[in-house]
């Protein structure tokens, strides 16, 4: 039961990460003709998963060395925190001109992007070579091939993206309880650490959100009233 929970965890946050990942595979495709780019986004998919597993490996070594694990939560309560308070850093993509420029462009920007992912998968895996490799080869699929129902989805539920952001932070205080050297100064409160975590990344990652939307509606309605002021200057001008 304990390794079906940590599984559906595992695909759970790819998901919820993932959403960007669907989109530059979207736009690197986007110009080429119709057989090649169901060419370009399979194989692109498939090279990409790969290189995945690859960078789940390699970081799931570097957690072990001392203050690294800790280090590697604090990173993980940001990208919590993030996914929900959003940003200005909407994927750039240039769409490729020929089947191999769109797999590059692909695996590249997958690189970049697949950080949070990689980090989040191999904390939770916790070393479980088993579930991790399950959890990527069902999860990544389900990515790629339902990454517009996924992503309707989580437009019409966010509360979707609330869980994945909480589990995420959750996995981030597990880390950092987990680290050799730091680790054992959290223990005493350990289910107070978890909790005080996982709630202050969601509560702050909600609040940050609401606050840019406020931002967002107070700057339509400024530019919607100088719109309408510059058209009844406009209009008193006219009958003049």
């Amino acid at each position: 039961m304990e390794f079906v929970t940590a599984l559906l965890s595992m695909i759970l946050l790819n998901i919820v990460l993932s959403g960007d990942n669907a989109v530059v595979i979207a736009l690197a495709s986007r110009d080429l003709p119709g057989k090649q780019k169901k060419q370009a986004i399979f194989w692109g998919s498939a090279l990409a998963v790969i290189l995945r597993v690859i960078l789940c490996v390699v970081v799931t070594y570097l957690l072990r060395i001392p203050y690294l694990q800790f280090i590697g939560g604090l990173a993980l309560v940001y990208i919590g925190y993030h996914l929900l308070a959003g940003g200005d850093d909407d994927p750039d993509v240039e769409a490729g001109s020929n089947l191999n420029a769109a797999i590059k462009t692909i695996l590249f920007a997958d690189l970049i992007m697949s950080l949070d992912n990689v980090l989040a998968l191999a904390a939770k895996a916790d070393g479980n070579w088993t579930l991790l490799i399950i959890g990527l080869a069902i999860s990544v699929p389900i990515v790629i091939f339902g990454a517009s129902i996924l992503s309707n989805l989580m437009n019409r539920f966010p509360v979707i993206v609330y869980v994945g952001a909480g589990l995420i932070a959750y996995t981030a205080a597990e880390m950092m309880l987990k680290d050799e050297k730091l680790g054992h100064y959290l223990e005493p409160l350990h289910w107070i650490f978890l909790i005080v975590v996982t709630l202050g990344v969601v509560a702050l990652g909600y609040w940050s959100a609401h606050k840019k939307r406020s931002k967002k509606e107070i700057s339509s309605e400024a530019a919607a009233q100088s719109i309408k002021t510059a058209a009844d200057e406009e209009d008193e001008k006219t009958e003049e």
